[in-house]
């Protein structure tokens, strides 16, 4: 479904990401692994189209999108959930999900996804008219997940979900991203906890300053004494 090629992305004279190459087959759990300052939201955010490649490409579906511009890929079929949530806080719950479809018209489709986000997370439909700033943060991470939702994207690009929650929480967002994923949806996943991250991940692929350094199943991964020690706490 997504395939990226040879992407390099400069900030100024800083090299970002060195020759990244990965793809995502549709239906996949996919996630990118590392330490803090890797490329792994640098990576998310060029393939939504927030931030322009200096070199290489990016394929959805077999057809070049690298110039496209970021509200065009949304209509593609790709969504990001953003690291740090970034929903508008002065708006209520139910006016962050409709910013969701905003490049939507079909209003009846609209109508049944909102009931659909509804079902995933219960506590957004108790709270629909409730500013979305005064909500918790994992509150905030489920409006983010269900506005990114709204947009009925192919591939969902998620950054760090977990980011912050109380551990019970994160169990509970990586199940809805599994069932969102059982439902239909490719995505392609950064997160620092990393062995939540690798336990629900079909493929993986782990970055170091920029570069890709080693792929593998979740599983070979999460059992792989190298990322154990480097990522997973582990000796």
């Amino acid at each position: 479904m997504l395939e990226v090629r040879n992407l390099n992305v400069h900030y100024g004279v800083i090299h970002a990401l060195k020759n990244i190459t990965l793809k995502v087959e549709e239906g996949e759990i996919v996630t990118l692994i590392g330490a803090n300052g890797a490329g792994k939201t640098t990576t998310l955010r060029t393939i939504s189209g927030l931030i322009k490649a200096t070199d290489g490409e990016i394929l959805l579906e077999g057809k070049a999108i690298t110039n496209i511009p970021a509200p065009r890929r949304v209509e593609l079929g790709i969504s990001q959930v953003p690291e740090g949530r970034r929903i508008f806080p002065e708006m209520s719950v139910l006016e962050n999900l409709e910013m969701g479809a905003f490049l939507r018209k079909d209003k009846q489709a609209i109508k049944q996804d909102m009931e659909h986000v509804y079902e995933l997370f219960p506590i957004l439909g108790d709270r629909r008219k409730q500013m979305a700033g005064t909500l918790s943060g994992g509150e905030q991470q489920m409006l983010a997940m269900g506005r990114a939702l709204m947009s009925k994207p192919r591939i969902l690009l998620m950054d760090e979900p977990s980011m912050g929650l109380a551990p019970l929480l994160v169990r509970e967002i990586f199940e809805i991203i599994k069932s969102i994923n059982s439902e239909g949806t490719t995505v392609l996943l950064v997160e620092q906890n990393a062995s939540m991250a690798l336990s629900i991940a079909h493929r993986a692929y782990v970055l170091e300053t920029g570069s890709i350094v080693i792929t593998g199943t979740g599983e070979e991964l999460a059992k792989s004494d190298s990322i154990k020690k480097a990522y997973l706490g582990g000796e």
